[in-house]
Parts: structure tokens; C-alpha cells; sequence
């Protein structure tokens, strides 16, 4: 899963390029790669590629009189398949979650959580969303993955979630960009990957990511 935040380089068309190069990886690569663009861009890049795409982020609001929320709803007409929900840089509250996976369940989304310990990993689990990603926030955006500086976070959210139930998918992130860090996260028993600068502010991402998919 390839999060574009809201880096210089997913802005505007340049978020539809960048979905299409990583569609282009998935399809000659048969490996499933999943993005997160802009909200600006959700739409439109919903629309145009056949990758599932996700929102960065959902909030526990219905359609109303709200300004600036990003609602399940509207997600879910843009064209988007999920959802990330309470990534170490947009936290909510343990109820915000809760009360979110919930309206994402009606509008039939596919939800993200994120968790940056093991512990957060286990809490959420009890709300069952459909994926936990963990994420080191110290590691984050940096050189070293979290399969090399942690190895044991993976481990431990993985038999900490799968104790909750064994049908949340796992996934981790964190320092993540290279091919052999995805295939250390595997072999941690992570069902796959989230990231971010590694892909995005590459001078060639399809080399990146043709890379980071060379293992699976």
C-alpha cells in the first residue's frame, strides 16, 4: 500500500500518474498494490485506474452540515474502495476510531487501522477492522526499516492481533524501501506493507517499486 500523503510530488495530476505507474507495476508483477493519494485527488484517481484505492484518512461524521471532515460517505461515492483511518500523523481517539469503523462497515469499506505499538494493535483488533498497519512513528520517513530496527514489533502485533481474531490482515510500515524489506516483513508474518516516501519521492518510482516487489 502506497500512501502519498501530501507530498509535493502527489499533487494535482501528478497523483493520477503516479497511481498509473504503480497500476502499470501491479498488473506486470501480479502483486496487489493499493494507494492512498490526496483527498483533492481521490476522485479522480478512483475513476481512472483499476488498483484499489483508499482514502488517508475518515472521520467519524455523517453527511450534514460539517466543513472540512472527510466522511465514509463521500468516500465511499468518490470511488474509493477504504480507507486509512488514525495513521500516526492524523490521530484519533480511541471512540473516533470506534465510532468510524463503524460507518465504514455501513458504507462497505475496506479499513486500515493504524497502530504505532504493539498494544494500540491489540486494542484495536477487538474493533475489527479489516487490516491493522503498525508503524514505529520514530521510524517513520527514515533509512532504516522496521524490520531491521525492530523486528519484533512485526512479530509481536502479528500473534498479538491474530490472538484478537486471525482473519485481520496485518500489515507494517516504517523505513520501508527496498525489496528485501518487504520480503523481511513476510517472512516476520506480515501480510504486507505500507509506505510512503520511498516510492513517492523517488526520482523513478516505477523502479522503486518494481524493486520493492521483486521478492513477493
Amino acid at each position: 500500500m502506497v500512501n502519498f500523503k501530501v507530498y509535493a510530488e502527489a499533487e494535482g495530476p501528478k497523483a493520477l500518474r503516479l497511481a498509473e505507474i504503480c497500476e502499470s507495476v501491479s498488473r506486470d508483477s501480479g502483486v496487489v498494490i493499493a494507494v492512498c493519494p490526496p483527498v483533492s485527488e481521490l476522485g479522480t484517481v478512483a475513476r481512472n485506474v483499476d488498483i484499489p484505492v483508499m482514502s488517508q484518512n475518515a472521520d467519524p461524521h455523517v453527511p450534514g452540515s460539517s466543513t472540512g471532515w472527510v466522511t465514509p460517505s463521500m468516500i465511499r461515492a468518490s470511488g474509493a474502495v477504504g480507507t486509512l483511518i488514525n495513521h500516526t500523523e492524523h490521530k484519533h481517539s480511541m471512540k473516533a476510531i470506534a465510532d468510524t469503523l463503524e460507518l465504514c462497515k455501513k458504507y462497505d469499506l475496506t479499513t486500515i487501522a493504524c497502530a504505532d505499538t504493539v498494544e494500540l494493535a491489540a486494542e484495536i483488533a477487538k474493533l475489527m477492522p479489516n487490516m491493522i498497519a503498525v508503524e514505529p512513528p520514530e521510524l517513520i520517513g527514515g533509512d532504516v526499516s522496521v524490520t531491521d530496527a525492530n523486528p519484533s514489533v512485526v512479530e509481536n502485533t502479528v500473534r498479538s492481533v491474530r490472538s484478537v481474531h486471525d482473519n485481520i490482515s496485518v500489515l507494517c510500515g516504517a523505513g520501508i524501501k527496498t525489496g528485501k524489506d518487504v520480503r523481511k516483513a513476510l517472512d516476520l508474518g506480515a501480510d504486507g506493507v505500507l509506505l510512503a516516501s520511498g516510492v513517492v519521492k523517488s526520482k523513478d518510482p516505477r523502479a522503486a517499486l518494481t524493486d520493492l516487489v521483486r521478492y513477493v
